[in-house]
Order: C-alpha cells, then sequence, then structure tokens
C-alpha cells in the first residue's frame, strides 16, 4: 500500500486546563512534529508541512526495531535535549535544518535524538483515525517497542498535577485531549487543547544590528490583517551561539535593504540593518506590553516558515 503524507491535527491554544475523568493529558515537546509512514516495505517519514524528512533522522528508518506492526503511520515529536537535559528548540533544528544525507548521518551521534509518539493513525492494514483516543493508545502500547531513540508518550488523568510538574521542570506545557477523540486529520479540533508554561511565535525577522560586523540582535514583525509587517520587538539574546550568529550574518547579506519593511517605526532604529523580510525565528517571550512588543523576548532559534504566515491574529 502506498501511503500519501497527510496534514496532522494542531492542538487549539486554551488557557484553562480541562477537567473531568473525559480527558486525558500529555507532555507537550518542544520539537519538530514527525509522522512514520511503514506500508511493509518502505520507511518514509514527513513533518507536518509534509515535507520529507527521511534521510533527516536516519535513526528512526529501522521500524522494525521500535515496532511489531507490519504496516502503521505514527504521530509524534522529535526532539533533542540541551546541556542541561531539557527538550531544546534550538538543538533539534540543529538536526532539522540538514539537508544533506551525509552531514545528516555525521549527525546522528554529535546531536542524539529521541522520538516521543503520541499517536498511531494507521496499523495493519487498518486505518484508525476514526477510533476513539482510548483505543489508539492501548494499540500503540501493543506494537510499540521503546528503545534508546523511540518512546511512547505517557498519559496522566490529572492535569493539574501534570501541569504543575512541567512548569517545576521549565518544559513548554501540556496537552489535553478527549479520550473519545477521533484523530482530527488536517484541522484543528477544541477536543486536543494546548496549555502553555511559556509563550512563544514564529516572527518575520525585518531588522538586525550589528557589533564588530555579526550580527547581534533581531528586530522582529508579525503581519496584520492589511499585510503590513508591523515592529514587536528586538531580541539579542537566547540559544543562538556565536557560531550561528556568524551564519546568520553570512545568510542575511542579499536580503540587506535600504527600504524599512515594517509599518511602523521601531523604537531602536540606530545602527539598524533594514531587511527584506524573508527570514523568521522563533522566538519565547513573557508576555505582551501594552504598547504591543513583546516583553523579554528570547531567541530559541531560526526556522523555516513562510514568513507570510506570521500574523498577528493568530498570537
Amino acid at each position: 500500500m502506498e501511503f500519501h503524507p497527510i496534514i496532522p491535527p494542531e492542538p487549539v491554544l486554551f488557557k484553562q486546563i480541562p477537567d473531568g475523568t473525559e480527558w486525558l493529558h500529555q507532555v507537550k515537546w518542544d520539537g519538530v512534529r514527525i509522522l512514520t509512514y511503514y506500508d511493509g516495505k518502505e520507511v518514509r517519514l514527513f513533518n507536518r508541512r509534509l515535507n520529507e524528512r527521511t534521510d533527516i533522522f536516519p535513526e528512526l528508518k529501522d521500524v522494525d526495531s521500535y515496532t511489531t506492526a507490519t504496516s502503521v503511520i505514527f504521530d509524534g515529536e522529535v526532539i533533542a535535549l540541551d546541556e542541561e537535559g531539557k527538550p531544546s528548540f534550538h538543538e533539534v533544528m540543529r538536526r532539522d535544518g540538514i539537508r544533506s544525507k551525509e552531514r545528516a548521518l555525521r549527525a546522528v551521534d554529535i546531536v542524539p535524538i529521541t522520538y516521543m509518539i503520541f499517536d498511531v493513525i494507521f496499523c495493519n492494514g487498518q486505518w484508525l483515525d476514526h477510533e476513539e483516543l482510548d483505543i489508539r493508545l492501548a494499540m500503540l502500547s501493543k506494537i510499540v517497542r521503546p528503545n534508546g531513540t523511540v518512546r511512547l508518550v505517557s498519559s496522566y488523568e490529572d492535569g493539574f498535577a501534570l501541569f504543575d510538574a512541567v512548569c517545576e521542570q521549565g518544559l513548554e506545557g501540556i496537552v489535553s485531549k478527549r479520550r473519545n477523540s477521533e484523530y482530527p486529520m488536517r484541522r484543528k479540533d477544541p477536543a486536543w487543547r494546548k496549555i502553555k508554561y511559556y509563550k512563544d511565535l514564529i516572527a518575520v525577522i525585518g531588522g538586525v544590528t550589528f557589533r564588530s560586523g555579526i550580527v547581534n540582535a533581531l528586530l522582529l514583525g508579525l503581519y496584520n490583517e492589511r499585510d503590513q509587517l508591523i515592529y514587536i520587538g528586538h531580541a539579542g539574546t537566547g540559544k543562538l551561539t556565536s557560531s550561528d550568529w556568524v551564519t546568520l550574518t553570512r545568510k542575511l547579506i542579499p536580503l540587506q535593504s535600504e527600504n524599512r519593511p515594517f509599518f511602523n517605526l521601531p523604537e531602536r532604529t540606530k545602527g539598524a540593518q533594514w531587511l527584506i523580510p524573508k527570514l523568521t525565528a522563533k522566538i519565547q517571550y513573557q508576555a505582551w506590553t501594552s504598547s504591543g512588543s513583546l516583553r523579554q523576548p528570547s531567541i530559541q532559534a531560526i526556522v523555516d516558515q513562510n514568513p507570510e504566515k506570521c500574523r498577528l491574529n493568530l498570537c
């Protein structure tokens, strides 16, 4: 059977943790969404944007080492840990950003990954997307053999206790799902809810500043309903290493522009170099200020996102 990649569901952002026995709760892992497709002969990996990642994560090709299924589609998150042993989006992007098969093989030992499986959509010739979550999770426990690279995401009945534990560990948040929910393919469904401990977004890089010829801060923006790029703040701290800043400086050279891309005037323009708004970054922040800018923004990674999808009304 030949599989065609599917668009996986996205949890809906909620502020309140749902209560009741009809809900299960899981840790929200800060990584890269990866679906594994195994038709009994060939293994292929795709991300949520339907880009193939089979050669980027070669550790996951040996599907027989972690499942007894003769054919299967898994949904999960690929994560990488930082020096403190916590999931790091910056670290996993060091793997996901690779485009060379040879470099991907070399990176296996340099940046180890873990595949956190949380759902199964197809198994042994049968589609399971219309089955209840409880049934799919029971199937997962039967067919997945966890190893050093592949793990099953645990489910908990007490969402409040899990959220407290997540906050204590400084993790991203939790995902709450109705036990009787189907797998909501290609759509958002309030039966799947994400509750975040910290906030993040993907912002457009509209300008930079330099120190000693190397970029040291990003001027960030989001598009409004009129397709105007609105300045939302600048960030110069976060997860980028000295090497990352040097690489970014080289990458930005062809994007330099004399025209300010922002509709509104940034608060800091001295020494700013405007850019054609083509690149994006994942930004973690504490809150929005009353003036419409980010409070304590921190750069997590440079990401491959369509800038036009970076919208104020999605935050």
